[in-house]
């Protein structure tokens, strides 16, 4: 497949590797190359069959338009900018375009946001909820697009939304922590992140199933799918 990289940030080096690795061509703009969306014009996204982007909240939205404008497939794993979710899905939906987004690509995240929704109950016996999420000292956005996936699991499974505690330190590539407290006792469930790479190997396995599906997907409903 013919891909174009938004972002030559940690993540998005690792992007580009796991593509290239699984035999796709990619080309890969950065902040530089690409100021305001400006260089995502119809002629250079011509032949792309889906774009991925792992760029930053003041840059992501202008990247979404042109993509959806031009229908080209994209897989949005930057966070910061789920407050416009509601009016992203309107816009992709109108278009006919297709749009796939993740607080996280990490098949392992996806499987604890199925332990959460299990665990997510016992807030109606009497424990109380907390969630920690530490990062590296240069994430921008805080609490993590990952945490509030967890409180939105939380909430919709049994109606509760635990506050969420913030830490930058290190390079902390991703550690997750929910704690479910009662007089009696206390559950503790952990996610941490070894590397980046499970979320390049999720985000390209994302752009590999995205072409063909139109909508507004969330990752995390569509991972077992893939």
């Amino acid at each position: 497949m013919k891909m174009v990289l938004l972002g030559r940030g940690k993540t998005g080096v690792l992007v580009a590797d796991v593509a290239r690795h699984r035999g796709h061509e990619v080309r890969v703009l950065g902040a530089a190359d690409n100021p305001a969306a400006k260089a995502l014009t119809k002629q250079l996204l011509s032949d792309v069959e889906v774009a991925i982007d792992f760029t930053a909240p003041d840059a992501v939205l202008g990247n979404i338009r042109r993509c959806v404008e031009t229908r080209t497939p994209l897989v949005v794993g930057t966070t910061g900018w789920y407050f416009e979710i509601p009016a992203i899905r309107e816009m992709v939906e109108k278009a006919d375009a297709s749009l796939l987004y993740a607080a996280n690509f990490s098949i392992g995240v996806n499987l604890f946001f199925d332990i959460v929704r299990s665990a997510a109950p016992a807030l109606r016996y009497g424990y109380s909820g907390h969630i920690t999420e530490k990062h590296h000292v240069h994430k921008k956005d805080a609490p993590s697009g990952t945490a509030v996936a967890i409180r939105n699991v939380i909430k919709d499974a049994a109606g509760h939304e635990p506050e969420i505690a913030s830490v930058r330190e290190g390079d902390i590539v991703g550690t997750h922590i929910l704690s479910l407290d009662s007089p009696a006792d206390t559950i503790t469930l952990i996610h941490e992140a070894k590397s980046r790479r499970g979320f390049a190997e999720g985000a390209v396995r994302a752009a590999e199933w995205l072409p063909g599906h139109k909508g507004f997907f969330d990752f995390k409903d569509v991972f077992r799918e893939m």
